[in-house]
């Protein structure tokens, strides 16, 4: 394949990534405070929950079809087909029951294209023999920049708390359910004949559970998958809790835009895995990871949208690309690295499910559950939910340290 060729594959794969995070970065850091201004803020960790369940099962049925029956990128651009209905639903919705609902389905149709489009970059590029630790985290980035972009026109259209947010990820998602249908390159299934039971099922990506090694690496791909989300589902309310003492500070007045911080962050931190693999391995990756969230938590804990908090609150922002990357993309590619070719959709989809299935669903219960008690006639004691979070970060990274047991050898 030539330099040219290669050149415009991973065009198009950019432009997938983009709007693949735009889609999610619409609404997913400002819908909690859409939430509080309906007075429905109680219930925001069960609203955010609704991804984690979806994952629980979707992701992996999605991997399993395109392992076996239809080609990823065309379950891609019918699944988001279906989600920009679903957001568009949720945008006229006005009880908590109907938005519930409309957010459930989306979650259950957006979950799985995740790592669908992960699988879709992977395949086209081992197919162009392209290296994949290298070409990836650059096509990867653009997904990042398309979060930061829809964040921005969110929070300059004045949009943080209404239904626009919501509108503007189905027309996002419409657009990319198009474009996965026409301008992606192909990526047929495997359809391999005979095997075992599980393998005439699909659920081939399980037989990797039998390797101790594996078992503990997604084990602690759900306590860590635990983290994921909390900043993102109530980042926006802790810095509006500062509207009455610094109503025009920029963190409160901008805060859409201060928290894509994280997100420009995330970017440049991508471009760094390649290195930060080949040099130290997963293991350390990821307990750099961890190490990062426990930063992440205690500075919001010390931070405020002024002085020397305001200083904490930055450092938080940057550290986040570290903290979000290091494990969400690193595990990605550790897994697509580690299973064989005939099921890797379906391990991708496995992944998704420890991370943004049973460890968001915990995560968005727990710290609902640790926020509700300690809020008291309306305000938050965030401080101290936001310490607490950061100690199950630690003592995550020392349990990882202990447990997961892996050589690397320096490429």
């Amino acid at each position: 394949m030539g330099t040219v060729n290669c050149g415009f594959i991973k065009q198009r794969l950019a432009v997938m990534q983009f709007l693949q995070f735009f889609v999610w970065g619409a609404w997913l850091v400002s819908f909690g405070g859409y939430m509080f201004s309906k007075g429905m803020g109680d219930r925001t960790g069960t609203m955010f929950a609704t991804m984690g369940m979806a994952s629980l099962i979707m992701p992996a049925l999605a991997g399993i079809v395109a392992d076996r029956w239809i080609s990823a990128e065309r379950l891609l651009g019918l699944l988001h087909l279906a989600g920009a209905c679903c957001t568009f639903a949720a945008a006229r919705a006005e009880d908590f029951g109907s938005l519930y609902a409309a957010m459930l389905l989306n979650a259950m149709f957006f979950m799985p294209t995740v790592g669908l489009s992960y699988s879709v970059c992977y395949s086209v590029m081992q197919s162009g023999r392209l290296d994949m630790e290298r070409d990836f985290p650059p096509v990867r980035a653009w997904g990042t920049v398309g979060f930061i972009a829809a964040m921005w026109i969110v929070n300059r259209a004045g949009w943080m708390v209404s239904p626009g947010q919501l509108l503007l990820s189905s027309s996002a998602s419409l657009a990319l359910g198009i474009y996965s249908l026409t301008a992606l390159p192909k990526t047929p299934p495997v359809r391999s004949r005979g095997g075992s039971f599980i393998s005439g099922l699909g659920l081939d990506a399980l037989v990797m559970l039998k390797e101790r090694r594996m078992a503990v690496f997604f084990l602690f791909s759900v306590l860590l998958g635990v983290c994921l989300q909390i900043t993102n589902s109530y980042g926006s309310t802790f810095l509006h809790s500062f509207d009455a003492d610094y109503p025009s500070s920029f963190a409160v007045k901008y805060n859409n835009i201060f928290l894509s911080v994280s997100q420009i962050s995330e970017a440049l931190f991508i471009l760094a895995i390649p290195f930060f693999l080949s040099r130290f391995g997963i293991k350390t990756v990821i307990l750099i990871s961890l190490a990062a969230w426990v930063l992440r938590f205690a500075l919001f804990g010390v931070g405020s949208p002024s002085g020397t908090g305001m200083i904490w609150l930055t450092i938080s922002m940057i550290i986040y690309g570290m903290a979000f990357d290091f494990f969400n993309i690193s595990a990605s590619m550790f897994i697509d690295r580690e299973t064989p070719v005939k099921f890797r959709a379906s391990a991708q989809g496995l992944l998704m499910m420890a991370t943004n299935g049973l460890g968001a669903v915990a995560g968005n219960f727990g710290a609902q559950k640790v926020i509700n008690s300690h809020t008291s006639a309306g305000v938050t004691d965030w401080q101290t939910c936001w310490f607490i979070f950061a100690g199950y970060a630690f003592a995550i990274g020392i349990l990882f340290a202990v447990f997961f047991k892996y050589k690397h050898v320096n490429k």
